[in-house]
C-alpha cells in the first residue's frame, strides 16, 4: 500500500498505487488528458501511471494485440528503439499486476445475500418539520410525504437500543441527527447523546453523533455541546448570497444567508476547521458553482461539499443531460484552482476531490456504497425504518419498526445485492470501485429500480474521479520538485 513517485526506466515521471484485490470481471484500462497530464487508470487493480505520450499511445494497442502489431500501428510516429523501450515498459507493469489486471471481487457479492445483516448506522429524524423552505427539498420542507412531527425521548431511545441490539461484534455506531432541522427538536438530542453514552460501556460500544442542520437556531450553546459530543457537523449553506438565497428561503420568503454566515465560520473555527462540512448543492441556477465553492474557501472554510441537485425534469432548476459538458468543465475549472490553493499553502477540502488513492474503503464497501438499507438505515420520528433519508416515506421500501425490528426481508435482501456487479450501467464503468454504484435511492427515483444507475449523476461523478486523480498527479509533481 504504498506511492512509488517514479519507476527505474520510465518515461516521464510515474506514480501508482497498489490496492489489494481480489476479483475476476473484466481488463478495463481508462485513459484521459487531464490539466497537461497523461493519466492511466487499470481500473481492476486501481493502479494510476501518468505517463508520457508514447507509453500513452501504446497501452490501449498492446492490450488487445501484439508488440508487432503496436510496432506497425506507432511507427510512423516514433522510432522502433522508443517503441521497444515502452513496450517493455508496459510489459513489465503487466507482469506487476498494475495493468491489464484481472477482476477476482465477482465470486465476494454472492456471499452478499447469505451475509448475517450487522446495522451500524442509523439517520435519526428528530425533526419532521423545518424552518426553511427549500426550493429543492426532496423532504418537502421536513414532512416526507407526511405529517409535521418531533421524534420522542421514548422513540429515540428505542433506535438506539435497536442500533445497540443489531450491531453484532461491531464497536464503533453512527448516530446522525437529522431532519427537517434537528435543532428544531435540540433538548431531545442532548437526551439522546446522554443516553447513548450512558450505554457504551456496558455493551461496549462508541456512538459516533453528527449533526446536519441549517443554521438558523445555532447558538453558543449548541456549538459548545456539538464540539463535546459531535464527531462531525454538516452546514448547510449553497455559497453565494444570492444563490443561496434563491434556493435556500425561509417560510416567509427571506433569504438565510446573512443569519447562517456568521454562525458557521465561528461554528468553524471553534472546531479548528476540521469535523465539519459545509455543504451546499448546485442546481442550473448556479452552472458556475465553481464560483461558489471558491466563495466558501474566501470565507474562510476549509471544509467543504458542493452537491448536484437531484430533481424531476420538470423542475426549472433541475439539471439535464445538455448541462453536462458545462458542468464539467466547471470542475476542471476548480479543480485547478484546487491545486493552485494547495501549492500556495491556502489549500481547502473539497470532499469530491478527496479520493484515498492508498488504501480506500474495505471490499464490501467499494462494491455496494453506503450500505443503505442493510448497514444503515433512516429511523422516523414515530420509529419506522426505512433504507435511508431518502427512501422514507415511500411505504414499499418499509422495513419495520425499532421496536420489533425488521420485519420486511425481501427488500432488506434486495438492497443486500445492490452492488456494482448488479448494475449494467457500472460493469464497464471505470469509476465503479470509486463510487460503488451511485445513489440507490436516486436510481429509484429516475428509474423504477435501486439496480439501475442515475444517469447524470454517473456521468458527474466520473469526471470528479478524473479530476480527484489529477489533483494526486499533479501535487505528487509538486512535491517532488521541492524535495
Amino acid at each position: 500500500m504504498c506511492i512509488a513517485k517514479r519507476l527505474s526506466g520510465f518515461h516521464a515521471h510515474s506514480f501508482y498505487v497498489m490496492i489489494r484485490k481480489e476479483r475476476e470481471y473484466r481488463n478495463v484500462i481508462h485513459q484521459y488528458k487531464n490539466n497537461g497530464y497523461n493519466i492511466v487508470l487499470d481500473v481492476n487493480s486501481g493502479s494510476v501511471h501518468v505517463v508520457d505520450d508514447i507509453v500513452y499511445d501504446v497501452i490501449p494497442l498492446f492490450e488487445n494485440g501484439s508488440r508487432e502489431a503496436v510496432l506497425e500501428q506507432l511507427s510512423g510516429k516514433y522510432s522502433r528503439e522508443q517503441l521497444n523501450e515502452a513496450l517493455e515498459e508496459v510489459e513489465e507493469l503487466k507482469e506487476a499486476g498494475q495493468l491489464y489486471a484481472e477482476d477476482t471481487y465477482k465470486d465476494y457479492v454472492l456471499d452478499f445475500k447469505k451475509r448475517k445483516t450487522v446495522v451500524k448506522a442509523l439517520c435519526l429524524h428528530i425533526a419532521h418539520d423545518c424552518n426553511l423552505a427549500c426550493r429543492y427539498c426532496f423532504a418537502e420542507e421536513g414532512e416526507y410525504h407526511g405529517r409535521r412531527a418531533l421524534m420522542s425521548l421514548e422513540v429515540g431511545k428505542k433506535a438506539l437500543d435497536f442500533l445497540i441490539a443489531n450491531s453484532g461484534n461491531r464497536r464503533n455506531l453512527e448516530v446522525d441527527f437529522f431532519g427537517g432541522e434537528p435543532l428544531m427538536n435540540w433538548e431531545v438530542v442532548k437526551e439522546l447523546v446522554k443516553y447513548g453514552r450512558s450505554k457504551e460501556k456496558e455493551f461496549d460500544k462508541n456512538f459516533r453523533f453528527t449533526l446536519t442542520t441549517n443554521g438558523i437556531l445555532l447558538n453558543e450553546e449548541i456549538m459548545e455541546f456539538c464540539n463535546k459530543e459531535m464527531s462531525n457537523v454538516v452546514l448547510s449553506l449553497d455559497g453565494r448570497k444570492e444563490i443561496n438565497d434563491l434556493m435556500r428561503p425561509s417560510r416567509n420568503g427571506k433569504g438565510s444567508y446573512d443569519i447562517i454566515v456568521p454562525k458557521f465560520q465561528k461554528f468553524a473555527e471553534s472546531r479548528n476547521q476540521t469535523n465539519y462540512y459545509v455543504r451546499g448543492t448546485f442546481t442550473r441556477n448556479n452552472l458556475d458553482f465553481a464560483e461558489d465553492v471558491i466563495h466558501y474557501a474566501d470565507l474562510g472554510f476549509k471544509q467543504m461539499s458542493m452537491e448536484p441537485v437531484v430533481a424531476a425534469p420538470e423542475e426549472e432548476y433541475a439539471l439535464r443531460e445538455e448541462d453536462i459538458p458545462a458542468i464539467c468543465e466547471e470542475y476542471d475549472k476548480l479543480a485547478v484552482e484546487y491545486i493552485k490553493r494547495q501549492k500556495e499553502g491556502r489549500g481547502f477540502n473539497f470532499f469530491h476531490f478527496m479520493i484515498d488513492l492508498e488504501q480506500g474503503p474495505c471490499v464490501a464497501k467499494r462494491l455496494s456504497g453506503c450500505g443503505s438499507g442493510t448497514e444503515y438505515l433512516a429511523v422516523t420520528p414515530w420509529g419506522d425504518l426505512y433504507p435511508c433519508h431518502q427512501f422514507v416515506g415511500e411505504e414499499k421500501f418499509l422495513l419495520g419498526n425499532v421496536e420489533e425490528g425488521i420485519t420486511n426481508t425481501e427488500i432488506r435482501d434486495e438492497f443486500k445485492l445492490c452492488n456494482v456487479y448488479a448494475k449494467d450501467k457500472c460493469r464497464d464503468c471505470f469509476a465503479r470501485f470509486y463510487c460503488s454504484g451511485g445513489c440507490a435511492a436516486n436510481a429509484y427515483k429516475f428509474h423504477g429500480s435501486i439496480t439501475e444507475a442515475y444517469d447524470i449523476g454517473c456521468e458527474l461523478e466520473r469526471k470528479r474521479v478524473e479530476c480527484a486523480i489529477m489533483i494526486k498527479a499533479a501535487l505528487a509533481d509538486n512535491q517532488e520538485g521541492e524535495e
